[in-house]
């Protein structure tokens, strides 16, 4: 961490947290026999898509995991996907979306076998994510997976010390409220369910409304549930919340920082600037970006299912 603008905000950069995780990852990956291989179908033009693709690759290469880009027509992925997921040679897949840009997007999503599917997008892992289930078996061996970009936003508050390890696991972010802008299925709703299953209480903001994810007084109940939080607002919600998460897309959006709780740790996992650069005279925290995270937790993800693979075929 560096301290910048004055002498109350620390702004901290994702590759000091991505390296943390990944000197994790090599640890991990040294344990195994062979050099894992992920997959990456490409079916669209989309430059951000292939920036993502070029990003995977890289960081593959850099931590000793082997990468193959197919790049296919969007008409033949769903047949490319099913030979892959037969391939016994292949080990994580991952498709750069958006591919038709509709609800066929989320059929190929459910085409990958959940035992390769790097990115937790498969319905086993999202009903886990939702009802706060966190291993696939019953002696709790195999860990379930979580979507890239939810968890590297959990790793970053991790990292903060955010979570209070001298709490129970489940319940680390007890006592604090987090408003969450964004409440897109690939990102913001279910960020927002991992937070309040950890015990936050979660403003989650939308166009046009604010939900409520928590667990109750005194988090009694095992998973999240949502309410509707009647006439409150954006404005309302900040500041109540000791962290604030934003993800909006949109290149006009600015979160008001006057209405910041002063000393609140500030999370921007938009690829656009969603705080203004006056978010440091208030913020006691600021994270600009978390890309470089996600990155590393898709190889995070991957490592787990290859551990997972290994722990199903040694039990009887």
């Amino acid at each position: 961490m560096s301290l910048v603008d004055g002498p109350s905000c620390e702004v901290v950069l994702s590759g000091a947290i991505a390296k943390r995780l990944q000197q994790e990852i090599i640890f991990d990956q040294e344990k195994l026999n062979h050099s894992p291989l992920l997959v990456g179908f490409l079916s669209n033009g989309d430059p951000a898509a292939r920036m993502y693709a070029d990003w995977t690759a890289k960081t593959c290469a850099n931590n000793g995991f082997q990468f193959q880009l197919r790049e296919v027509d969007r008409e033949e992925l769903e047949d490319r996907l099913v030979e892959a997921n037969r391939d016994e040679n292949v080990d994580g897949i991952i498709v750069y979306y958006p591919v038709f840009g509709n609800r066929q997007d989320q059929y190929l999503q459910q085409i990958v076998d959940v035992s390769k599917d790097v990115e937790g997008l498969s319905h086993t892992y999202i009903f886990n994510l939702y009802q706060n289930i966190r291993f696939l078996d019953g002696e709790k061996l195999q860990k379930s997976v979580l979507p890239c970009t939810p968890l590297a936003v959990i790793k970053v508050l991790e990292y903060l010390q955010i979570y209070n390890s001298i709490l129970p696991y489940g319940n680390r972010l007890f006592g604090h409220t987090v408003t969450v802008i964004n409440r897109s299925e690939v990102v913001g709703r279910p960020l927002a369910a991992l937070l309040a299953n950890d015990g936050a209480t979660v403003y989650s903001v939308d166009i046009t409304d604010v939900q409520i994810f928590s667990r109750g007084e005194g988090i009694r109940k095992r998973r999240h549930e949502v309410t509707e939080a009647g006439d409150m607002t954006l404005e309302s919600c900040l500041p109540l919340s000791d962290v604030v998460i934003s993800g909006v897309p949109g290149e006009s959006f600015k979160v008001p920082t006057r209405h910041i709780k002063s000393g609140a740790c500030c999370i921007n996992f938009s690829s656009e600037k969603n705080f203004p650069p006056d978010i440091k005279e208030k913020a006691s925290i600021y994270v600009p970006a978390i890309g470089k995270v996600t990155i590393v937790i898709l190889l995070r993800n991957l490592l787990r299912i290859v551990q997972n693979r290994h722990k199903r075929q040694r039990s009887p």
